[in-house]
């Protein structure tokens, strides 16, 4: 149902599908808002929401990109900024469980602080995937 992209993820809301990760987060926080608001009321930490939401979708997604379609150095280029991404992000989460402190906000499409445990994990999961695919 995604009109341009015809991939996933899409949101289906009364018939009407609304397409990408975070315009998906941004129109449940717009529908729901009375609900659970994804997004902080302070204007400031919705910058720094945008900005980490943004920088898991621009960053992370590339550099994981290149380490499935790169080889040799480029991938080893890859893998390293992948890592040192995740864990920046890490520092940036601390201790807290979600990006917004003890609640799930828009940041946090997942749980975010059981999926940063071990970046490692992700990078030799996709390695193991480009291998069954034949990209290795």
């Amino acid at each position: 149902m995604n009109p341009v992209h015809k991939k996933i993820p899409v949101l289906v809301h009364d018939g009407k599908p609304v397409c990408e990760s975070l315009i998906i987060v941004q129109y449940i926080d717009e529908v729901w808002k009375d609900k659970a608001p994804l997004m902080p009321s302070d204007p400031y930490e919705r910058a720094q929401s945008r900005f980490w939401a943004d920088f898991v979708d621009k960053k992370i997604y590339d550099f994981g990109r290149k380490i499935w379609t790169t080889n040799g150095e480029d991938q080893e280029a890859a893998k390293k900024d992948f890592i040192d991404s995740l864990k920046l992000l890490e520092g940036e989460l601390g201790d807290k469980p979600y990006f917004g402190g003890e609640t799930l906000g828009y940041v946090d499409k997942e749980s975010v602080s059981k999926s940063l445990k071990d970046p490692q994990i992700l990078y030799d999961f996709a390695v193991m995937v480009r291998k069954k695919l034949g990209l290795e």
